[in-house]
């Protein structure tokens, strides 16, 4: 064989020994991101779960349509170090909330009921509380993408403030007009849900509340009074988290992401996953490192209880490039 023809075979063995077949489960990628020093932890979230699974959790279609912006002038307002609305607007139960998509795409529609949810209570002063239904949005919106399959926040946004959307819990809470279908699935090797296995199919549009609930499916709806996204610059995203509530936003996952427990993320290492979109609440600063503060939407067992800090100022993985809100009506 000729030398170089060898040296081909030697390299092809190397890179496919090099490569974890899965990269997301990987210890090496734990103690690897670990060793590194980093500005955040490592560690499992994830156990005996296919790579395509959580590939289909990125369920966020990037560089989709974009809303008009909304700039706020940020000439002479005060933004704190650090704000966390869950302290700020006490008495909004959803800020707090975990949620969890199941084995379902539906991360774009997530990030948006989440922040909607939040922004009606915020917006009434704490006199409505309310959790916007996941499910009708996933599958009444046939504009928004491809349900289960992937979809567009700005699109999910633009929908409430059009058609609006009804009321609707977690899976089996019997809250709402529409509560969520899809069941959570468990993460970890022994637990009590089911375990996480290929893509659901996105549900049905009933445009009907579950049997028992008033008030009826149209005069559950909630609307929005516009839907706008929010310039690509740190002060204009804090400015608006301090003054209208959480919004919604996408970046791109890595592989080293799935690991996350505690710490400000930023990407060290593994291939990207896909779109994924999330709720920022707040942000602050940690061992002189600026952060947003995120919600994710794989249940509360995953990272920091749910939640999970991401480098702020410097677009990481995109995440301030895909950022929509809207302010809703009355």
């Amino acid at each position: 064989m000729h030398p170089l023809s060898l040296l081909c075979v030697v390299v092809t063995v190397s890179v496919t020994l090099a490569r974890p077949h899965r990269p997301h489960a990987s210890s090496e990628m734990v103690d690897l991101i670990n060793k590194a020093n980093t500005t955040w932890t490592a560690g499992q979230n994830f156990y005996n779960i296919d790579i395509s699974y959580v590939k289909g959790l990125c369920g966020t279609i990037l560089n989709g349509p974009r809303l008009p912006e909304v700039v706020h002038n940020t000439e002479g307002i005060r933004l704190p170090d650090s704000f966390d609305p869950r302290q700020q607007w006490p008495n909004c139960p959803t800020i707090k909330q975990i949620r969890d998509q199941g084995s379902c795409g539906s991360c774009w529609a997530f990030g948006a009921v989440e922040a909607i949810s939040d922004r009606l209570c915020i917006h009434s002063s704490g006199q409505v509380s309310l959790e916007i239904s996941a499910e009708d949005l996933l599958s009444c919106c046939d504009e928004c993408g491809m349900g289960c399959f992937g979809g567009y926040p700005a699109v999910a946004w633009q929908f409430w403030a059009k058609k609006g959307l009804v009321t609707g819990g977690l899976y089996n809470s019997n809250v709402g007009c529409r509560p969520y279908s899809i069941p959570a699935c468990e993460h970890h090797v022994n637990g009590t849900r089911p375990p996480c296995q290929g893509e659901q199919e996105t549900p049905k549009c009933v445009e009907q509340c579950a049997d028992g609930y008033s008030p009826s499916y149209q005069k559950d709806k909630t609307f929005g009074k516009h839907a706008y996204s929010v310039p690509s610059k740190q002060e204009q995203i804090m400015t608006e988290l301090y003054k209208n509530g959480p919004v919604e936003a996408a970046f791109a996952v890595y592989a080293d992401f799935l690991l996350y427990k505690t710490g400000v993320y930023q990407h060290v290492t593994g291939e990207m996953l896909g779109g994924h979109a999330i709720k920022i609440l707040g942000w602050g600063e940690e061992n002189g490192m600026p952060y947003w503060l995120a919600a994710n939407s794989w249940n509360s067992d995953w990272g920091d209880k749910g939640f999970f800090k991401i480098k702020r100022g410097n677009d990481e993985c995109g995440i301030e490039s895909v950022v929509v809100a809207g302010i809703p009506l009355n």
